[in-house]
């Protein structure tokens, strides 16, 4: 029997890039069901994306972090029968043809979550200073949190809802990734890394793929461990 798959698709003001990230998913996963979460955006990108026939586009009145967007997403999937959730970037990072990979194998090992790795997939026009962060946040990642991954910071990833309807991810901001992790150690889900492509432009550079934004999300992971 073939799953429902549901991709959310967190948006802060994404107007430059937001409508053909949609346009491409559309076209590649047309039986799909698209969540878009619109983060507290203060630009024209929730018009947009009510421009483009099929979406679902909820909105928070405040922006809470991209985690926060994510989950509100994923707790919309539930209600409307999702069995899997792809969570996606809106800054045109991410690779639709990806998706299908994934459902596949979800389809056959029944896993509770897909995490997506570049390392073990393809990082375009990804910065050397970059790569050397995310490196570093995987030794981060397998110190406290318990899990040897290849790519820690991935937000490409697909969460069999139907299985684990409990999912839940508390963190608001970017660190939700970090939480993931620890989701999965403590629920103990079983889990599989595959490849996925990241491509970098300077747009999603600026949109909070920079190294800063990287080590930001360290920090904040390490204040939340503390805490």
């Amino acid at each position: 029997m073939k799953k429902k798959v549901g991709i959310v698709v967190a948006m802060y003001n994404e107007s430059a890039s937001i409508k053909e990230v949609l346009q491409n998913l559309k076209e590649i996963r047309p039986d799909d069901t698209i969540i878009v979460v619109d983060d507290g955006s203060k630009d024209n990108c929730y018009d947009i994306v009510l421009e483009v026939e099929g979406i679902h586009c909820l909105r928070h009145a405040i922006n809470l972090g991209q985690g926060a967007a994510l989950q509100t997403g994923i707790e919309y999937a539930k209600r409307l029968g999702v069995d899997y959730v792809v969570t996606y970037d809106a800054d045109g990072q991410h690779d639709p043809h990806d998706i299908e990979p994934f459902e596949k194998e979800m389809q056959r090992g029944n896993y509770d979550i897909i995490l997506g790795s570049r390392f073990l997939g393809e990082a375009i026009n990804m910065d050397p200073a970059k790569q050397y962060i995310l490196k570093l946040s995987i030794w981060f990642g397998y110190v406290f949190g318990g899990l040897k991954l290849t790519d820690s910071h991935n937000g490409f990833r697909m969460i069999n809802i139907e299985k684990f309807p409990e999912f839940e991810m508390k963190h608001n901001e970017m660190a939700h990734a970090s939480e993931v992790i620890d989701i999965i150690r403590e629920h103990k889900l079983s889990y599989k890394e595959m490849p996925c492509t990241i491509k970098y432009t300077e747009y999603s550079m600026q949109k909070g793929q920079s190294m800063s934004n990287s080590i930001n999300i360290m920090v904040q992971y390490l204040l939340g461990k503390i805490k």
